[in-house]
């Protein structure tokens, strides 16, 4: 009995601590007092899980915190709006009973003016005395009509101050709220990636590092030929590969050790993308304006942008993605985009991915070179 009730206990215990790693990590800010708090809660996670290992669990808690905190920044900025409003709608009634008084005001100095000449008190007032006491008078009316010049100036700048304000909330609103979808988008793109999947995470990320490494020169080549501009050089693996989960080609292009963007190279072509429009900030676009011909056939379709998008900050290093993967509707063909020297080469992936990444790339012969990974050269 005693061993029942143990087992019992830790049942319970296993089946609260697995509820417990359940609950979002944006959740232990909830309990904080108010809005500041709660945003100063969640900018301290969000720098603790980027500190973290890189798993998908923790990918996902700092997308959690990073929506919950753009959500309450935006009940911040919302609120400091209708505050302003209030606060404006009060300087709006200043305004109107200001320039109402103001307007008065000068009417009647207008009418007066005539009073303040020194020698008409003189010579309508019945005696000095009284000539003395309507200068004063007339003195502390025109001091008066200063001060209530100097309020409805004041008044006037801080009108048009706060309303640049409000104009300027107005627009960070905006920012924060396109933010938000933003956030909202790249973690569903991020779990239709992984499959919401820990393992085709981690072969993710292995993919990126194994693409670094080719390019960064740590693959082994092997010079194959000489090749001419179109000349098919190899084919790309039609399915899932060394350091790859599905068919494409990942192109980029190098001057001397330099990383370029393809963009610059290649020539304006008709092409579609694999994802919906939606998704073109998580896995980028292209806008190729060169002169080279492309590396597969048309039509192309393109799998992922050059450069810092979503995708490529989650799972590249420096959060940068050094080419452009694309593929072929007609073709899994792949050509040499310009005349030069062909070489052969593979690494080993390792990790989470069995085999080797096959690549291929040319020495153009004028300082450049074309690289072309997952493909099998010949």
């Amino acid at each position: 009995m005693k061993f029942v009730k143990i087992g019992f206990l830790v049942s319970l215990l296993l089946i609260l601590g697995f509820g417990l790693t359940r609950i979002s990590k944006a959740e232990v800010c909830d309990d904080k007092p108010n809005l500041s708090e709660k945003i100063a809660c969640l900018d301290a996670l969000l720098q603790k899980t980027g500190e973290q290992k890189k798993t998908l669990s923790n990918q996902i808690a700092q997308y959690d915190a990073q929506i919950k905190l753009t959500s309450l920044k935006i009940s911040q900025t919302e609120e400091k709006i209708v505050l302003l409003g209030g606060r404006i709608d009060q300087l709006e009634g200043s305004l109107t009973t200001l320039s109402g008084a103001f307007s008065s005001r000068a009417v009647e100095t207008y009418k007066m003016q005539r009073l303040g000449d020194p020698f008409f008190l003189l010579v309508s007032a019945p005696d000095l005395g009284e000539a003395v006491s309507r200068f004063h008078y007339l003195q502390r009316i025109q001091e008066a009509d200063r001060d209530l010049l100097t309020r409805l100036q004041t008044a006037q700048t801080t009108y048009v101050g706060q309303k640049t304000d409000q104009e300027e909330l107005q627009a960070e609103l905006e920012k924060q709220k396109a933010n938000l979808n933003s956030q909202k988008v790249a973690k569903a793109a991020l779990l239709s990636a992984t499959k919401n999947d820990e393992k085709k995470y981690q072969q993710l990320l292995a993919s990126a590092r194994a693409e670094l490494a080719v390019s960064l020169g740590q693959g082994k080549e092997t010079f194959l030929r000489d090749v001419n501009e179109g000349d098919v050089i190899g084919r790309v693996i039609p399915s899932a590969s060394g350091c790859s989960s599905g068919q494409h080609l990942h192109f980029e292009v190098h001057q001397g050790s330099s990383i370029q963007d393809p963009n610059n190279f290649l020539r304006p072509i008709a092409y579609t993308y694999s994802y919906p429009e939606s998704q073109y900030g998580y896995y980028g676009t292209i806008n190729p304006h060169g002169g080279w011909r492309w590396p597969m056939d048309e039509p192309i379709e393109i799998n992922q942008g050059f450069g810092s998008h979503t995708f490529a900050q989650q799972f590249y290093p420096g959060g940068a993605h050094n080419g452009i993967d694309l593929d072929s509707n007609s073709s899994t063909q792949v050509r040499a985009v310009k005349a030069g020297k062909l070489y052969g080469g593979s690494y080993q992936c390792g990790g989470s991915y069995p085999g080797a990444l096959l690549f291929a790339k040319v020495d153009n012969g004028d300082g450049t070179t074309s690289w072309y990974l997952h493909m099998t050269p010949q």
